[in-house]
């Protein structure tokens, strides 16, 4: 069945982003209107030239059947300044011809504005969000740009906004299908090991980190019967991203927040379970302790839609059915 969530995003009605009759009536001229956070914004009804600016996002864009002329490429714990596209979508961004967006402290204007694009698409989560948002004023001039709201954490929603910027929401509704039968074949073949879950973020400042239960991968998680410890209600003073799907604790409260049964651990650029086993502060928490302690790849962090498939392959993996 499908949550609210994912309800709202099949409708078109994702928080942040939405067409109007005023969109709809001005589809002939070529254009059509779109609600952001910014206000009313006329966009491309059918967009040619996307620049996105957040390799976290550009993967929608693939999935859409979208493909932009030119892409950031910085995925969380899988790629870098030194470029290349993520694995996810590496060969459709080579067959499409996308260019990479050149990586650094701050936005290339010069970059985007070479591409010559008719719609431009930032936001979402991490720098390149923040970069977007303080170029927004020169992004605009170069193009009409769709800043995805950072609340939207959800990827339904993020993928709800993109296809409502680049006009492909009829798109939407068949990968929502795909993924909610794939989550039905992975719920009936897998075995969730009893108890509450934990989950750790391995990142490469290698402070502690553990993972909201609102968090994406964690809520993705619990549509499979891996119920997350409120990691935020038992560490009030700790502090928590901007994002939502990180909360800092000092390596001294770590005993007391994270002594679930079971535990994840999310490497996204950080020490790998092996190297925290070593680490006496985890290996005396009670799920390192018995052994109930599993990895999972960083493309689960913050995972886009094919990030979701992939995370609902990993939990398969990670949790086979037990026979008898």
């Amino acid at each position: 069945m499908l949550s609210a969530a994912v309800l709202a995003v099949v409708l078109g009605l994702a928080a942040g982003c939405g067409s109007g009759a005023a969109g709809e009536e001005s589809e002939a001229s070529g254009t059509r209107t779109i609600t952001t956070d910014k206000g009313p914004l006329e966009v491309p009804a059918d967009p040619q030239r996307i620049v996105v600016l957040s390799g976290g996002l550009a993967g929608y864009l693939f999935a859409l059947e979208k493909p932009p002329v030119v892409a950031d490429t910085r995925v969380l714990g899988i790629t870098n300044f030194d470029g290349g596209f993520p694995p996810a979508w590496a060969e459709p961004a080579r067959a499409a011809g996308t260019e990479q967006l050149p990586a650094g402290d701050s936005l290339s204007i010069e970059a985007v504005a070479a591409a010559q694009p008719d719609l431009i698409i930032g936001g979402g989560q991490g720098i390149t969000a923040v970069q977007a948002a303080e170029a927004y004023d020169r992004l605009a001039e170069i193009a009409p740009t769709v800043l995805v709201p950072r609340t939207l954490t959800a990827w339904q929603d993020q993928l709800g906004a993109v296809a409502d910027a680049v006009n492909a929401t009829d798109a939407v509704a068949p990968l929502l299908d795909r993924y909610q039968e794939k989550a039905e074949q992975v719920r009936s073949s897998t075995t969730i090991p009893q108890g509450e879950f934990v989950y750790i973020g391995s990142f490469a400042s290698e402070k502690t980190y553990l993972v909201p239960a609102t968090a994406a991968l964690p809520a993705l998680g619990k549509e499979l019967g891996v119920n997350p410890v409120d990691v935020v209600a038992r560490a009030p003073g700790a502090r928590l991203a901007s994002t939502g799907d990180s909360l800092e604790i000092s390596a001294e409260l770590l005993g007391e927040v994270a002594n679930a049964p079971n535990a994840l651990v999310v490497n996204a650029g950080g020490r790998s379970l092996e190297e925290l086993k070593k680490d006496p502060a985890y290996a005396q928490l009670p799920a390192f302790e018995s052994g109930n302690v599993w990895e999972l790849p960083a493309t689960s962090f913050r995972p886009d839609y094919d990030g979701a498939l992939s995370t609902l392959d990993a939990f398969g993996q990670l949790f086979p059915a037990q026979s008898g």
